[in-house]
């Protein structure tokens, strides 16, 4: 007969989370760092109640918007190269889905992050429920429905003994390569409170390895064969270089069988920014030189990335007649984009597997020599960029200064606007994931939050946030959750005054200035905004510079100081990096009363020519 133990299935549901582990470099470690939970009726009686029974096994971080802390958990877990996770648990209503634009950005992203949020009653006898969403044509339905697209995995806990099968199928898919993503679990509240009689091996440790899927062996010949025939093959790495912990494997590779590498947005940092094969960022916001290589190449070796519009110029970079894509990925969804010759493997087991029937192959000799002199070529042009001048500085300027002072080594984080596309190109990455931007959904708002998540997930590390005075507005309210639980970010606010990226893009599409920056909406007065002053109110040590200089001088004052700093300095909202860079697929009015818009349609029709499909 089996051993069984009497909880509630909040009770069970904490204890089984603090018997999950991994084992990280031989030690075997929680893969929950904790939970981020805002507390309101929906969960604080019931899962509440046994957090603060587990709060020194699993820590338990009060933030102050769900979103928020939605975001630190997923920035945690992609800190961590998806090795670790955290959950996120709100109350019923909009506690629940403020955390939906965080569920989104973690399902695009293919990152793990448990969301427990509180639901309306099970047994119905109260309802409607304070916050609850009701449906006349539906019963069942309630508002943490909106998670279900966003989630990889969603279910709603009506009984205590759900959770049984409903975590572990949970565990399966935040840890399995393929299928990562967001997992949604609806705690109704009256069962967060019901009792049942749980067998006591459903709270046996377990310990979660990564899979490393093994290549299917025709695809691999396939991939071998079109290797092998190449004269100007090139390699894109993706976030999957990363998170498969692939980095040393692809370097070696690229290495001896003389392939030029460029990095997405999710896999730069995969090689150091100084190898002499590493190309820099591709696509929209790419260098000179990868777009270069890009344009000429035959073969295209994808490892771990979904290849979306960035990354290809809106499938429109790779120019040459016949050029072949290898998508080699653990999801065979993104492994086949855009008919790419599938080689559906871990990053990292795929290249051992293509190094070993390779052979001593290696590209032509004048390819390698014609990338190396493209990126002498793009250090020059970015050079130019970054270095400081006596007018308003750029966002390039600005990037420049914080790397003079803080170093390749420093871990920077962004997500949105135009920091993205000059960092993607500018920012100088050292070490594996030094290198942390959300672009994938691009969330305004995920800087400061992302931030928080990486520091308590590389306590240690020098925590570079960098966003535009458009995010922090957006949200900032977890500079105030930094501080409380001593975790200190350096934050980088550049203020041009309104959405500078998104006013650039009307201008190039023909539009007139409108709406975005401040001086060009409907206003009655100009808010003159003291992000410094702001900052400073949530606890943090603030300073606001007037130069490039300055700012560099109190990074290097910040360093000394034991908290959160955030240093703020005005920028120029027109001056974007024109080097490099490539064409992006923007809707531009076929029909328009503006000469503008009209000139502006004929170059976009031009430029669909090259797309392919």
């Amino acid at each position: 007969m089996q051993k069984t133990v009497r909880l509630t299935k909040s009770q069970a549901l904490a204890r089984f989370l603090t018997q999950q582990k991994t084992e990280i470099d031989g030690r075997i470690v929680p893969i929950f760092g904790g939970v981020f939970a805002i507390f309101g009726h929906g969960n604080v009686a019931g899962f509440g109640e046994a957090l603060y029974q587990v709060r020194d096994e699993l820590p338990t971080y009060r933030a102050h918007n769900e979103q928020g802390m939605a975001h630190a958990a997923v920035a945690f877990a992609k800190a961590s190269f998806r090795r670790r996770m955290m959950v996120a648990t709100s109350s019923i209503g909009p506690g629940a889905t403020n955390m939906v634009t965080a569920a989104a950005l973690a399902h695009v992203n293919r990152i793990p992050v448990l969301l427990l949020p509180g639901d309306v009653f099970a047994n119905r006898a109260p309802d409607p429920v304070l916050q609850q969403v009701e449906d006349w044509g539906d019963g069942t339905v309630s508002a943490n429905d909106v998670f279900r697209p966003v989630s990889r995995y969603f279910d709603r806990i009506t009984r205590p003994e759900q959770i049984i099968s409903a975590l572990n199928r949970a565990m399966q898919v935040l840890t399995d390569p393929a299928e990562c993503g967001p997992v949604t679990l609806s705690l109704c509240q009256d069962v967060q409170a019901e009792a049942f009689d749980y067998p006591e091996s459903f709270f046996a440790e377990r310990i979660w390895h990564p899979r490393r899927p093994q290549p299917d062996a025709r695809e691999l010949d396939t991939a071998v064969a079109l290797l092998k025939a190449a004269k100007k093959p090139v390699i894109i790495a993706g976030g999957g270089a990363l998170y498969s912990e692939a980095t040393q494997t692809l370097r070696s590779f690229a290495e001896k069988h003389g392939i030029p590498v460029m990095e997405t947005n999710a896999g730069k940092s995969s090689l150091p920014h100084d190898h002499a094969l590493n190309m820099g960022s591709v696509g929209v916001t790419g260098s000179s030189a990868s777009n270069l290589l890009a344009e000429q190449a035959d073969v295209v070796l994808a490892v771990g990335s979904r290849l979306q519009d960035f990354t290809t110029g809106s499938w429109a970079l790779f120019k040459a007649d016949g050029v072949s894509i290898i998508g080699l990925n653990t999801q065979a969804f993104d492994a086949g984009k855009h008919r790419a010759h599938a080689l559906v493997a871990d990053a990292k087991a795929g290249l051992e597997a293509l190094e070993a029937r390779l052979g001593d192959w290696a590209s032509p000799a004048a390819w390698v020599a014609t990338a190396k002199s493209a990126k002498t070529d793009w250090l020059a042009a970015a050079k130019a960029v970054t270095d400081p001048t006596n007018a308003l500085p750029s966002d390039a300027q600005v990037i420049g200064a914080v790397h003079r002072a803080r170093g390749s080594q420093a871990t920077l984080v962004c997500a949105s606007g135009g920091l993205p596309g000059e960092l993607h190109k500018l920012w100088q990455a050292g070490a594996p994931g030094s290198y942390h931007m959300e672009y994938g959904y691009s969330t305004m708002g995920y800087e400061i939050a992302g931030g928080l998540g990486v520091k308590l997930a590389k306590p240690d590390h020098d925590v570079i946030v960098m966003l535009g005075d458009g995010s922090y507005m957006m949200m900032n309210s977890e500079i105030a959750t930094s501080v409380m639980i001593g975790k200190k970010l350096t934050i980088v606010v550049l203020d041009n005054r309104g959405f500078g990226c998104i006013n650039r893009l009307q201008m190039a599409t023909g539009g007139a200035n409108f709406n975005n920056l401040l001086k060009d909406t409907r206003h009655e007065v100009l808010p003159e905004i003291d992000f410094a002053m702001h900052a400073a109110s949530m606890g943090a040590w603030s300073r606001k510079v007037t130069s490039v200089s300055e700012l560099e001088a109190a990074l290097d004052e910040a360093r000394s100081v034991e908290r959160t700093t955030v240093l703020v300095i005005d920028t120029d909202p027109l001056i974007s990096t024109d080097a490099g860079g490539h064409w992006w697929d923007v809707a531009v009015p076929e029909v328009s009363v503006r000469p503008s818009v009209n000139a502006a349609r004929k170059d976009y029709e031009v430029a669909l020519k090259g797309q392919k499909l």
